[in-house]
C-alpha cells in the first residue's frame, strides 16, 4: 500500500498543496511550525477520520474558510483508489471514493492503513487510560474497519445513557440504553482481548530485542469481573452489573461500567511502567507498542504506511536502528525532521523542504 499523490486545500497551513509521492522513504525537513506535521496529520485523518492533535475538526480548516479538502490517490497493490474528503467546520463532512459520493465518510475506513510514531507516544506510557484505550481501539479499526461503527455506536449510547442518569429518568427509559451499551461494549471488550492475545507475544519479543534486562508485558484491566473473548458473555455480565450499581450510577450521573472505563496495564518485570520506568525504558515501551502494532498488521497480510514524526532526535542509537530497519522494510514511509543532521546517515530517501506552507523536492 502506498500513496501516489496527496492534495490539500485550506488544510491547516496549506492553501494549496499538490504533492506527488512514491514508494520508499519520503523525508520532510523543516523547522517547527513550518507545516511538516500538518502533512502527516492529513494522511492520518484519511486513515482514522480524526486528528491525532485535536478533538475538533475546526482547527484543521484554514482561517477565513469554511471547509478544508484532502484528496489522495492510494495504490493498494491491486488497484488505485481516489479518496476525497471535505472537512467542514460547521456541518457534517463529506467524502467521495473514485469520484462517487458515499453515504457516510465511515466508508473510507480500511482504504488507507497507517502506523504513526511521535514523541507524544510517551503519553501511551505516562498518560491517562484514554491514551491506551485509543491505541488499542485504533488497532481494532485498522484490522476490522466495521469496528469503527461499533465504537461510535457505543460512545453515542454511553452519552445518551449518561444524560438520562443525570436527569434521573424513569428506569423504563434507561433500560433500552442499558442494552445498547452492554451489546456494543461487550463486542468491544471481546475484540480488545482477542487483539491483545495476538499483540502481547509480539510486543514482549520486540521489547526484549531492544532491552533484554526486564520482561515487558500488558494486562487488560477491566471495569467488570471476568471479561470474556465471547461478546454476548460480556453483554450479560454488563447488564447484570448495571442492575447492581443502578443507584450508584444515578447518584453520580455516569455510566460506571464498560470499555470506556478500562485500561491497559503496561508492566516491566513486576512493576507498572507508569510511575516506575525510567525515561529510556518508557521510550522503549512506547516504541515496542508501535513496532508490535506494525508487525501485527503485517501478519494479517496488510502493508501499512509508516509515519515517523520528529522522533530520531529523541532516540538513542539502538532504538534508532530499530526504526531505520522498519523504515526500509515498509512499502512507504514518511519521516519528518527539523534539521537533516538529526537523521542517521544511513537513512536515505526522497527529501522535501517544508517552509511557510509550501513543500519543495530537494
Amino acid at each position: 500500500m502506498h500513496i501516489t499523490n496527496l492534495s490539500l486545500k485550506n488544510f491547516r497551513s496549506y492553501s494549496e498543496l499538490e504533492l506527488p509521492l512514491h514508494k520508499g522513504i519520503s523525508i520532510f525537513v523543516g523547522r517547527n511550525g513550518e507545516g511538516k506535521t500538518n502533512i502527516v496529520e492529513s494522511i492520518l485523518y484519511l486513515s482514522f477520520l480524526s486528528s491525532h492533535r485535536t478533538s475538533s475538526d475546526q482547527p484543521l480548516v484554514q482561517l477565513g474558510n469554511t471547509s478544508a479538502y484532502i484528496r489522495s490517490r492510494i495504490d493498494n497493490g491491486e488497484r488505485e483508489i481516489l479518496v476525497e474528503l471535505e472537512i467542514n467546520a460547521e456541518k457534517a463532512n463529506r467524502a467521495r471514493i473514485n469520484q462517487n459520493p458515499v453515504r457516510s465518510q465511515k466508508e473510507l475506513y480500511g482504504i488507507l492503513q497507517a502506523i504513526y510514531f511521535s514523541p507524544e507516544d510517551l503519553d501511551l506510557v505516562r498518560g491517562d487510560p484514554s491514551e491506551r484505550r485509543r491505541f488499542i481501539d485504533q488497532i481494532l479499526v485498522l484490522r476490522s474497519p466495521r469496528m469503527a461503527g461499533v465504537i461510535a455506536d457505543y460512545e453515542r449510547a454511553v452519552r445518551q445513557r449518561n444524560s438520562l442518569l443525570k436527569s434521573r429518568s424513569q428506569l423504563s427509559s434507561l433500560e433500552s440504553w442499558d442494552q445498547q451499551v452492554a451489546t456494543f461494549g461487550g463486542e468491544i471488550i471481546a475484540a480488545r482481548l482477542t487483539t491483545l492475545n495476538e499483540l502481547i507475544p509480539i510486543f514482549t519479543k520486540v521489547y526484549e530485542e531492544i532491552s533484554p534486562e526486564k520482561k515487558a508485558d500488558i494486562t487488560y484491566k477491566s471495569s467488570m469481573e471476568n471479561p470474556s473473548l465471547i461478546p454476548h458473555e460480556n453483554t450479560q455480565n454488563i447488564l447484570a452489573k448495571f442492575s447492581e450499581i443502578r443507584n450508584q450510577e444515578i447518584d453520580r450521573g455516569l455510566t460506571l461500567l464498560g470499555p470506556h472505563r478500562d485500561d491497559l496495564l503496561l508492566m516491566l518485570g513486576n512493576h507498572f511502567v507508569k510511575g516506575y520506568a525510567s525515561h529510556g525504558e518508557s521510550w522503549s515501551i512506547a516504541l515496542s507498542l508501535k513496532l508490535a502494532s506494525y508487525q501485527l498488521l503485517q501478519e494479517d497480510g496488510a502493508k501499512p504506511i509508516l509515519i515517523l514524526d520528529d522522533v530520531f532526535s529523541e532516540l538513542d542509537e539502538e532504538r534508532r536502528d530499530r526504526l531505520i530497519s522498519l523504515a526500509h522494510s515498509a512499502e512507504q514511509t514518511f519521516i519528518t525532521v527539523a534539521v537533516q543532521s538529526d537523521l542517521p546517515p544511513e537513512l536515505t530517501g526522497t527529501f522535501f523542504a517544508v517552509k511557510s506552507g509550501s513543500v519543495k523536492a530537494l
